[in-house]
């Protein structure tokens, strides 16, 4: 899933400040538990709550907690029941039938299996333009829909009565479980979205929940949305929460005054902050599964089309430097485009299996002969560069180094432009970009999540890197080798090795979030993969 922003840093805070946090009485304490409403910072404002169409976590997360596809992620990413109460798959693994349990929108009519079938065609149909829409590869007819070689009512989905949703896919998938999780995959009402048309999910009335929690305020411009728990959710006896106020909090040194003054029960820390504060009892530090690069734009500049003018850029970047001088947050330097962690076999992880040395490391001697080199193939004696990320001070942060980094190569000049989230996305997707800092995190446990993007084909290339060998690779992994674990974690582990020896990209780090929680907040999931947090099982103790 598409990060909301670059990376997270901000003002040095003084050790004082911690111990200021964690006052507090017990009278307030015994109040705010009563009201059971939690305050969440955010580092981007909402974009999107279509599920079809959403593309960032921000979006995937308050998705997650306002509406449940047929499973749903708990700890660790496993997946439990959802609005399926259970179900079962074929031997052969190519047909899932899901039995659901009667369950209700938040507007109080029923939720059906007619409602995953629209939901599921309309995603896929090459009107409704969602950029997730190839995660519905492994299902029947799913790639000649989005191709428009045959009609979106022939994709393998069809609802047997009102409770039974039966899905058939090409061949077996194994973490097909996982991506009906995932938000794209959640029921829509047709009756509501025909009824709002263009305006559908555009504000929190436009849409209606079947989830934990409903969106109650969102204008969909709103730096600030609150949820509040949805009655008419089967489980809602079990839900403790009546409310959650989400804030965008872009300044890092803003959001901790107001967690300190009791405005926030929880906020990211940056810069110098997680030093001052790894020793207190509400610092948390978050694992993601998550990867930040660096995409160039090859479709026409001969010099971003340049292999060794990729790899100059990269090799420029001292990435070691950045993730414990700058960063300090926990974030590690990455090995390649996947995660660490992410996925392993036989005892052997991912990244370790598929690192390519050249492609992170840092030697700016043999980046300057390179860059040299390239400049010369093109025809060049300098080059004017612009590289694009949010306008958070994370993102400022993140082209202050980077633009450092790569003004040693010589012979370059390098312009930052820091844009709000939504023009840097919309730019991205548009092609209107020269190098763009972006990130993403897995959906799910695989490291085809990661992989997928770079084909040729898929919408979130932004700048159509292309290779016959990785796209020979990952259609492999999806197709012929879906059902050979070894064989396809040699097509992965190749994949991966040929966009690092390419340098279709950049890796930057692997994102590490740490946090102040209050003491109070309790039962907060926390996810690796996917839409990050789940707030179901959440309560403010006494």
């Amino acid at each position: 899933m598409k990060i909301n922003s670059a990376v997270k840093l901000g003002t040095v805070a003084t050790f004082a400040a911690v111990l200021l946090a964690a006052c507090g009485s017990s009278s307030s304490s015994s109040s705010e538990a009563s009201k059971q409403t939690l305050n969440w910072m955010e580092n981007s404002a909402l974009p999107s709550m279509d599920s079809a169409t959403a593309t960032d976590v921000v979006s995937g997360e308050t998705l997650n907690n306002t509406n449940e596809g047929l499973l749903r992620f708990g700890k660790n990413s496993k997946v439990h029941p959802g609005v399926a109460k259970s179900y079962k798959v074929s031997k052969d693994g190519k047909t899932y039938t899901f039995n659901l349990r009667k369950s209700n929108w938040s507007n109080g009519t029923k939720v059906t299996a007619k409602d995953f079938v629209y939901a599921w065609q309309r995603t896929v149909n090459p009107k409704t333009a969602s950029q997730y829409a190839y995660m519905y590869a492994p299902v029947k007819n799913a790639n000649e829909i989005m191709t428009s070689k045959k009609p979106v009512s022939s994709l393998g989905i069809k609802a047997e009565g009102n409770y039974k949703v039966v899905v058939t896919l090409t061949q077996a998938t194994s973490y097909f479980p996982s991506l009906v999780a995932s938000p794209m995959f959640f029921p829509q009402s047709k009756a509501v979205v025909d009824k709002y048309g263009k305006k559908f999910a555009t504000n929190a009335k436009s849409n209606v929940y079947n989830g934990p929690f409903k969106l109650t305020y969102w204008t969909g411009t709103s730096d600030n949305w609150s949820l509040s728990k949805n009655t008419k959710y089967w489980n809602a006896k079990n839900v403790k929460l009546k409310k959650i106020n989400f804030k965008t909090m872009k300044d890092p040194q803003t959001a901790l005054s107001q967690y300190q003054s009791g405005k926030l029960d929880a906020t990211y820390l940056s810069g110098q902050q997680p030093k001052n504060y790894k020793n207190d009892k509400q610092y948390v530090e978050r694992k993601g599964a998550s990867t930040f690069y660096i995409e160039m734009n090859q479709r026409k500049d001969s010099m971003m089309k340049n292999k060794k003018a990729r790899q100059a850029l990269s090799l420029a970047i001292n990435r070691k430097q950045f993730v414990n001088k700058v960063l300090a947050d926990g974030s590690t330097q990455t090995k390649g485009l996947v995660s660490t962690g992410l996925m392993s076999y036989k005892g052997k992880d991912f990244n370790t299996a598929s690192y390519v040395p050249e492609a992170t490391n840092h030697d700016l001697a043999k980046a300057k002969t390179l860059w040299k080199q390239a400049l010369k193939e093109t025809g060049r004696s300098s080059y004017n560069l612009t590289l694009m990320a949010d306008d958070t001070p994370a993102g400022k942060n993140t082209l202050e180094f980077v633009q450092s980094q790569w003004s040693k190569l010589g012979n370059i000049k390098v312009t930052n432009q820091s844009l709000p989230f939504k023009t840097r996305l919309a730019r991205s997707e548009n092609g209107q970009f020269q190098a763009v800092v972006s990130g993403w995190g897995a959906d799910y446990p695989d490291a085809i999540s990661f992989l997928e993007m770079f084909t040729k084909t898929n919408s979130y290339n932004r700048g159509k890197w292309n290779n016959a060998e990785y796209n020979k690779d990952i259609a492999a992994a999806d197709g012929k080798d879906a059902n050979n674990e070894a064989a396809r974690w040699t097509d992965l582990v190749d994949a991966q090795k040929t966009l690092m020896k390419d340098q279709g990209i950049i890796p930057l780090y692997q994102q590490g979030k740490s946090q102040l929680v209050k003491s109070k907040v309790k039962g907060v999931t926390y996810f690796p993969t996917g839409a990050n947090w789940d707030f179901s099982k959440a309560y403010i103790a006494k």
